[in-house]
């Protein structure tokens, strides 16, 4: 008894705490683009599919404007692709310019000059240096200390792409050491901050390092940019090579016959273009031997390889390092995709009012709450004092729903739209389902000759089998509709699977342990009318 007291004063008590919380920090649920209104934009590629651009690129520019906009850190963004274009939906944006502007710009990979490397935690929250090494009048050298950053590759070159020459010195790969030191090649600018060309703006001042703004990520500009980890920041020089120099790049398994020395079995072959070939040598290859030159696309350094001598090709370089599977065949894709094939210009740009979306939230908002309340009259006539426990447990689920999706709008930016109204009205079903199966259960126990108390605990035993096989059908079922599809369903099906997951919780922690806490009362179970045996349909049986 003690165990039902606990589990029903417990749940109680943190919902309630829960909830408090949640309404005394002022977090509360992120409504959608159709509640709260946004912008959408349509962009479309520019050309003729398989000469300008083909369905891969596409794909890859759905995945780098996700990106983009999660740094908008706009909540529960839709970014879909329709046949041949691409939609994307950003619910609340305020700056609308800088929203079009970051979307609908060409992604363009750089190759630029390593000239500081510093861990990230010597930033401030600004992203502005807040340590500066033991000589900062060296602004050209620096050694971070401790091992250098996992996945830390070296360029080589070998004979063909996909190969390596154990015989020829100039090719072999030298493994990282601990500490990874960075000197400016010769002919790095010494003042990136000089003036462009007539009618450009100047580079921003570099006097203070501070992380660069996206906006102020220039190729003829220095910038300060971190790696994908956010372990290391990474001054760099202006970019000496863009994306366009690339062929073709892909991911290569070596056996163990043909690893060198100090490097995983997963390289990254690349090949580049005739011309971007001769640029990468004379511009990358021999002016940086010995030095890192870092991969930048989008504002973040997807990795920094240390030039090794001998590259006379822009044939089978390979990049090297402590690759996993999954990191190669990210860098493969990065360097094969990163100055797009897709060239997008926007075809429409909508502002989208939330009246509509307000409108049917209101509306559907009534109709939930008109149903609800049908159906906890009709739980109270059909089930008296059992009624109230169906009432009280969609009270409790209800607060921890608005405390969990409060919380995940604030801690992930999920948002709350109108299919996922739709999946909690739908989840109020799924919840009474569960108290009557319960119910019904302990009816069938009454008969064969239990007392109350006895088929309180068997029932529950029994009933929650059922429940737990009901409620496992609609995870799977919402769990797979959230994967295969897209867009608002994904919405409907996430909110169906949380609320699904609680209403298990709530049965456990909540019914069972009032319903018995009620059959310990001989008040609650012999009440005229109300009570516990007239829910039951069990005037004479033992309590």
């Amino acid at each position: 008894m003690r165990r039902n007291h606990v589990l029903l004063f417990g749940t109680v008590l943190l919902v309630a705490v829960a909830l408090a919380t949640t309404i005394a920090v002022g977090d509360r649920p992120v409504l959608g683009l159709d509640l709260q209104g946004g912008i959408s934009l349509r962009l479309i590629p520019v050309g003729d599919e398989g000469t300008d651009w083909d369905a891969d690129g596409l794909d890859q520019a759905v995945d780098i404007i996700r990106q983009r906009v999660d740094a908008l850190g706009v909540a529960e963004p839709e970014i879909t692709r329709e046949g041949d274009s691409i939609v994307v939906q950003l619910p609340g944006v305020k700056d609308r310019d800088k929203a079009e502007q970051l979307v609908g710009q060409t992604a363009e990979l750089r190759f630029r000059p390593v000239l500081r490397a510093l861990p990230a935690d010597q930033f401030d929250e600004n992203g502005v240096l807040i340590t500066e090494p033991e000589n900062p009048e060296d602004s050209t050298t620096t050694t971070v200390a401790g091992d250098a950053p996992e996945g830390t590759p070296t360029t080589v070159a070998g004979e063909a792409p996909g190969t390596t020459t154990a015989s020829s010195a100039p090719t072999t790969t030298t493994s990282v050491p601990e500490a990874t030191t960075t000197t400016a090649a010769p002919d790095a600018p010494a003042d990136p901050a000089d003036p462009n060309a007539e009618g450009q703006a100047a580079c921003p001042d570099t006097t203070e390092i501070t992380i660069t703004d996206r906006a102020d990520d220039r190729p003829e500009c220095a910038v300060v940019l971190p790696d994908r980890d956010g372990e290391i920041v990474y001054v760099m020089g202006p970019a000496e090579l863009t994306g366009t120099a690339v062929d073709t790049a892909s991911a290569q398994f070596l056996q163990p016959g043909q690893q060198q020395s100090g490097s995983a079995p997963w390289v990254v072959n690349v090949d580049f273009t005739g011309e971007g070939g001769d640029d990468f040598v004379s511009k990358i290859a021999e002016p940086y031997v010995g030095q890192q030159v870092a991969i930048v696309l989008d504002g973040v350094v997807q990795s920094a390889p240390t030039i090794n001598p001998g590259i006379t090709s822009g044939e089978g370089v390979q990049i090297t390092g402590d690759f996993s599977e999954g990191e190669a065949r990210d860098l493969a894709t990065v360097l094969r995709f990163g100055s797009l094939p897709v060239v997008l210009e926007q075809e429409a740009a909508v502002a989208v009012s939330p009246t509509l979306g307000r409108d049917q939230l209101a509306a559907g908002l009534v109709a939930g709450l008109i149903g609800l309340a049908l159906v906890a009259l009709f739980m109270v006539w059909y089930y008296r004092i059992l009624g109230l426990v169906v009432v009280g447990g969609l009270l409790v689920e209800a607060g921890a729903l608005w405390a969990l999706v409060a919380y995940l709008a604030d801690s992930i930016g999920l948002a709350l739209t109108l299919a996922g109204v739709t999946g909690l009205i739908v989840s109020i079903g799924v919840t009474v389902d569960s108290f009557i199966v319960y119910f019904e259960r302990l009816r069938d126990e009454i008969r064969t000759g239990k007392t109350i108390r006895s088929a309180v605990d068997k029932g529950f035993q029994r009933s929650f089998r059922t429940i737990i096989t009901a409620d496992t059908v609609s995870l799977i079922g919402s769990a797979l509709l959230y994967w295969l599809a897209i867009g608002a369903v994904r919405g409907f099906a996430f909110f169906l699977f949380l609320s699904t997951a609680l209403d298990i919780v709530v049965a456990y922690t909540f019914m069972h342990p009032l319903t018995a806490v009620i059959a310990r009362s001989p008040r609650m179970v012999r009440a005229r009318w109300i009570g516990l045996a007239a829910a039951l349909r069990a005037g004479d049986a033992r309590r």
